[in-house]
């Protein structure tokens, strides 16, 4: 569907009360056209139809005329210069960017990245945001990890068991 279409779309569900459907399109549309700053300003303003200035402040974050406290909301959830770099999804080198306070944004972001992770990064290949900006593994991974191993060693009792059973 073309991107004016979506956008009518979005613009009808808005006006409908359909606040989640318009904020899926959104989304949509952000990861299609990732470096498109008036789609990331409309995502911002229907994640503040939903009180959630860390998500607003994500989106609006390339942005001049941004809110100060959605910007530190933004910066309390994602705590590292990796993680905003992932949060902040762009794709493509920071010169794509319309707007020069964008540029600049951008090109903080990466060099503070670069910087936490030791070696040089650039959009088309962030960093991962577990254990290259230094962060340990979580519970849930511990938890990933032990569950898998369990069933590699059920499956290779089930093996043994039926070799032995095959030659007794």
């Amino acid at each position: 569907m073309p991107l004016r279409d979506t956008l009518a779309r979005v613009d009808t569900d808005l006006a409908a009360g359909r606040v989640p459907v318009a904020r899926q399109r959104l989304r949509g549309l952000v990861s299609s056209y990732p470096n498109d700053l008036p789609l990331r300003r409309r995502l911002a303003e229907v994640y503040r139809l939903y009180a959630e200035p860390a998500e607003a402040g994500r989106w609006m974050y390339l942005e001049q005329d941004r809110d100060e406290a959605e910007t530190a909301a933004f910066e309390a959830r994602y705590r590292t210069a990796p993680q905003r770099m992932r949060a902040l999804a762009w794709q493509g080198p920071e010169s794509h960017a319309r707007t020069v306070f964008a540029r600049e944004q951008l090109a903080a972001v990466r060099a503070a990245c670069s910087e936490a992770v030791g070696h040089a990064v650039d959009w088309d290949t962030k960093p991962s945001d577990r254990h290259e900006d230094g962060a340990g593994s979580t519970p849930t991974d511990f938890l990933a990890g032990a569950g898998c191993l369990v069933a590699v060693l059920a499956f290779v009792a089930i093996w043994v068991n039926g070799l032995v059973a095959l030659f007794d």
